[in-house]
């Protein structure tokens, strides 16, 4: 493991979604997971990574909760989780909310130089 041989070396392992999808190499992987489920191998060969490169992003979006996997045969099936994007939709949604409700107090507020 990366990060107990150099300390000040960060992993790629997060718990966030938000912070999964910081990642382009990610999010064109949950792009080609929302066309259809994948094996490392698919993806890989439409990406320009290597597949343990793939496995190691797939880790991250699984360990988000953004992806699941299954096993078919000797390989790893990976498809987007709906319940790990629902939950991010639901914190835009409530992001876009709080953005609209602020808009809306400064627009219905009264100029302050009619006061």
């Amino acid at each position: 493991m990366v990060s107990r041989s150099l300390p000040f070396v960060g992993t790629y392992r997060t718990e966030d979604g938000w912070d999964a999808l910081g990642d382009p190499t990610r999010r064109a992987i949950i792009a080609c997971l929302a066309e259809q489920p994948r094996a490392v191998g698919e993806l890989a060969a439409v990406l320009p990574i290597s597949r343990p490169a793939v496995s190691q992003h797939l880790r991250v979006l699984k360990d988000a909760g953004l992806v699941t996997d299954r096993t078919a045969g000797t390989k790893r099936v990976y498809r987007l989780n709906p319940a790990g994007v629902a939950a991010l939709r639901d914190q835009l949604d409530t992001y876009w909310s709080r953005a609209l409700d602020g808009f809306k107090d400064v627009a219905e507020r009264p100029d302050e130089e009619e006061s």
